[in-house]
């Protein structure tokens, strides 16, 4: 059977909400706007990632913390570029019981503002630093956007933000450069397509001194920005008073970095690999990783219990595993049910199988059978789950940068961002009035020029909007 991607790419929105709503991954009609339901596959989905991204956290010093959801006022409005960016959409908590607070209190809308506070209290000298936290927690935006499940939302229930902190410039630097490389590995680790770059000044985080951030291109062109990470230098530890003693008997202000990811990672993972029968997974965070179904003709109790031990093998070998010996509906209904749900691998056993002792394996990537003996299924799976890794990276890079061009004309670019859509790359002078135009002329956002110099050089270009000296090929496109 060969794989379509039609609905995926044409009709992605409405496939999109059909997808995880009919999966059962997520429920979007929860009567609060902006907000949805993780039901169990989701949330085994959700856990399997952020589980990766735990690993990479705490195999490079950072140690989990919570930190409570409610914020007082007086901390958000310390840092006034913060409080400035947020203000329009924080939920206020103005009530306790019929009570008036005599203190408004947010809930968080991020935590800088709050951890700064704490890390007034931890941090004393050069010995405690340097410091490593992440959190994953809700977070509340009241969005003023259309919404959408899993990609703008006003409850971000899956949101991952790490904190440290730094005695110098230097170290908070080589710090965000860690925060990329852990950020690359844990993409990478999902086969998820990326481009990394340095946000316009107009665009960074509220009280940054610089924000990077991880983009990819979802099937409808627009982009979706997955992980950012932010220098914050001194910008909130000046204003929290966070200071530390260094070794000459000095106070110095610590330097601080933030980085994050939310659910659009989970949003991103389902968009970037399914197609027009539903979710495709890689193995590694896929919820069920292996279903089997019998093919019964007859009586079938040998068929049963065939099945019965292969799963009870495919259990003790640590998989995620399905017997799915529902009698009420036939195979061909059971095929689609599970293939909706991104089980990567389908184990069919009927009664040729049994005489033959084999297995039918459907690959769910794409779709292909393959005829292989019971005593082989084990290394088989083993294989073949690197293998729909490989291939699942390997078509969502081919088609991302299929997405990514350069143009040298502004009506050349708008013409691919309406037509092509994706991501351009134009000449830029590196101005602030000038990039202001380039958006408002392609009717797109630029989402800044790529980290690597030798990648975003543009010397000897005139700039898409003055016509002078460009610095970068700066990259613009629309997105959510």
């Amino acid at each position: 059977m060969k794989v379509k991607r039609e609905q995926w790419e044409t009709n992605f929105s409405e496939w999109f909400r059909n997808v995880i709503s009919r999966s059962e991954y997520y429920d979007y009609r929860y009567p609060v706007k902006g907000t949805g339901v993780w039901r169990p596959l989701g949330m085994r989905l959700r856990r399997n990632i952020l589980n990766i991204m735990r690993r990479l956290l705490e195999d490079t010093g950072h140690d989990e913390v919570l930190f409570p959801t409610l914020i007082p006022e007086t901390l958000i409005r310390r840092e006034s570029e913060h409080i400035k960016k947020f203000e329009e959409e924080i939920f206020w908590v103005t009530r306790g019981g019929k009570e008036s607070l005599t203190s408004r209190l947010a809930l968080r809308p991020t935590s800088e503002t709050a951890i700064m506070e704490m890390f007034r209290l931890w941090i004393h000298a050069h010995t405690d630093l340097p410091v490593k936290i992440y959190q994953v927690v809700s977070v509340f935006r009241c969005e003023t956007k259309a919404t959408a499940p899993l990609i703008r939302v006003r409850e971000i229930s899956t949101f991952k933000e790490a904190h440290t902190a730094h005695k110098t410039r230097e170290e908070a630097e080589q710090q965000v450069k860690d925060a990329i490389k852990i950020y690359k590995k844990f993409f990478d680790d999902l086969c998820i397509p990326y481009l990394i770059s340095l946000r316009p000044e107009w665009d960074k985080f509220a009280g940054a001194v610089y924000t990077i951030a991880f983009d990819t291109i979802l099937p409808d062109g627009k982009t979706l920005q997955i992980g950012t990470v932010h220098y914050l230098g001194t910008n909130f530890s000046q204003v929290f008073e966070v200071t530390y003693l260094t070794p000459e008997g000095k106070h110095e202000y610590v330097h601080t970095t933030s980085y994050g990811i939310s659910e659009r990672v989970v949003a991103a993972i389902i968009s970037v690999h399914g197609d027009d029968h539903g979710i495709v997974l890689p193995p590694n965070v896929a919820p069920i990783q292996v279903v089997i179904i019998p093919i019964i003709y007859g009586d079938g109790e040998e068929i049963l219990k065939a099945c019965r031990d292969i799963y009870e093998k495919m259990k003790k070998k640590g998989y995620s595993v399905v017997l799915d010996d529902r009698s009420d509906i036939t195979p061909g209904e059971k095929y689609y049910y599970w293939e909706l749900r991104g089980v990567p691998l389908r184990i069919e056993v009927g009664p040729r199988d049994l005489k033959e002792d084999t297995v039918t394996i459907v690959k769910r990537d794409t779709l292909e059978r393959t005829t292989i003996p019971k005593n082989e299924i084990t290394v088989f799976i083993e294989t073949e789950f690197e293998n729909i890794k490989r291939r699942l990276k390997e078509r969502a890079w081919k088609w991302f940068n299929s997405r990514v061009t350069r143009s040298r004309n502004i009506s050349d670019a708008t013409r691919l961002l309406d037509e092509k859509k994706g991501i351009v790359e134009v000449p830029w002078c590196g101005g602030k009035k000038c990039g202001l135009q380039i958006e408002e002329r392609t009717n797109s956002n630029i989402l800044g020029y790529d980290i690597d110099p030798n990648l975003s050089d543009a010397t000897g270009e005139k700039c898409v909007n003055c016509g002078g000296e460009a610095k970068y090929w700066t990259r613009v496109s629309k997105r959510y």
